[in-house]
């Protein structure tokens, strides 16, 4: 599939706002860091803020975005307008939320049940994301039982690594955040190298013979393709990307995503605050920069279907 930029601007940025936006409200309900203004201001602007970039930037990819409010109305069927739903209920607790932290310095009452809401409100949204893609039979790579797994664990890491950040900029339980980005991290590496294992060594059983029927012949070729010039599905679906400079990018992800940012992270736990907090900067910059990567990469490894009436021996 064609990498489409503002969709990878949506997923990545989104995905790490939801994640800070759990973290924060986990962090309130347990008292787990202390309710200030400077710390909520900083932390749910952020979270909020990369949360509604992401969303808006999904709209660039529309023939038309000044219809996507109509998105909302196919909930039922849909897993976009679901997403969409829960998107924008998601904002009613989370700005509840975030009047009691910034404006009285409070957690507790109504400002506790915000806080309730807000995280599986926010793991919804992005399980309909992740399942977006892996509701898609045509597409092999994403129509996978961990497409939705690592979505929400590269969304829980990513937020995670910036809650660590936060935590460090006002030393304030720093280790705690630490061991949390830790765990997130080594989850969501797993979990990749797992998806990335499964879509390389299971068979591709979409192919030109199954789609015809007629592989009880023989091997089955195409003598004409169905258009004569560049179209819209050649352009969106028929994108390919080379399996060596896949592996080369999958280990990129895997330095820069996971093993760089664990390693930097470990900084929080040197007497220097200055050293937590350039620790947790650095492995924040790492963490986005090769999380933009790894989403595009699942973009450009997945093949439609439809590219079998082009020439592809499999999809």
């Amino acid at each position: 599939m064609h990498p489409a930029y503002s969709v990878i601007l949506f997923t990545t940025a989104s995905g790490a706002g939801y994640g800070l936006l759990i973290w924060l409200a986990f962090a309130s309900l347990n008292d787990w860091t202390p309710i200030e203004q400077p710390a909520g201001l900083i932390g749910f602007g952020l979270a909020l803020g990369l949360i509604t970039a992401g969303l808006l930037s999904s709209t660039a990819h529309l023939g038309r975005p000044e219809r996507a409010w109509r998105a909302f109305s196919q909930w039922r069927t849909s897993w976009l307008s679901r997403e969409g739903v829960l998107a924008v209920a998601t904002y009613v607790p989370a700005v509840v939320m975030a009047i009691g932290w910034v404006f009285n310095e409070d957690n507790t009452g109504i400002f506790a049940i915000a806080a309730l809401f807000t995280i599986p409100l926010a793991l919804a949204t992005v399980y309909c994301t992740g399942m977006i893609y892996a509701s898609l039979p045509t597409i092999r790579q994403w129509h996978q039982p961990l497409t939705v797994p690592v979505y929400l664990a590269l969304s829980l890491a990513s937020g995670a690594i910036l809650f660590t950040l936060l935590l460090s900029v006002f030393d304030e339980e720093e280790a705690g955040g630490a061991w949390i980005s830790l765990g997130a991290l080594a989850i969501a590496a797993v979990l990749k190298w797992l998806y990335w294992r499964r879509i390389d060594e299971e068979p591709r059983e979409h192919t030109a013979e199954a789609a015809t029927g007629l592989g009880r012949i023989g091997k089955v070729r195409v003598l004409e393709q169905p258009h004569t010039q560049a179209n819209y599905v050649m352009r969106e679906m028929g994108y390919a990307v080379a399996r060596k400079h896949a592996e080369t990018l999958r280990l990129i992800v895997y330095v820069f995503a996971f093993a760089v940012p664990a390693v930097l992270i470990l900084a929080v736990f040197e007497p220097a605050p200055w050293l937590g907090i350039a620790g947790s900067a650095l492995a924040t910059l790492s963490m986005g920069a090769a999380l933009i990567v790894e989403r595009w990469l699942f973009f450009a490894e997945a093949q439609h279907v439809v590219t079998l009436y082009y020439g592809a021996d499999a999809a």
